[in-house]
């Protein structure tokens, strides 16, 4: 009884993929992965490390027919 076979392990894999299927599998492996990256990111974050790009100033997200209602409310008290 020494360790498995390649031939083994290939058994084992068609086994499971008719158990769960590949779509299914799939969907795992991405869940996975994308659980992987995220810790890894958050790792960075811990240690300072920031590598997202400085947010921009709302001034230039606002669109030209949108009204500031801060400007609107200090024009009403005045």
């Amino acid at each position: 009884m020494g360790s498995f076979s390649i031939w083994h392990w290939l058994i084992v894999l068609v086994i499971v993929m008719m158990v769960f299927g590949t779509k299914k599998l799939r969907n795992i492996g991405q869940d996975l992965g994308g659980a992987v990256k995220g810790f890894k990111d958050g790792m960075k974050d811990a240690n300072g490390e920031s590598t997202d790009a400085p947010a921009a100033p709302a001034k230039e997200l606002r669109d030209a027919g949108t009204i500031d209602v801060e400007a609107k409310e200090k024009s009403r008290q005045q």
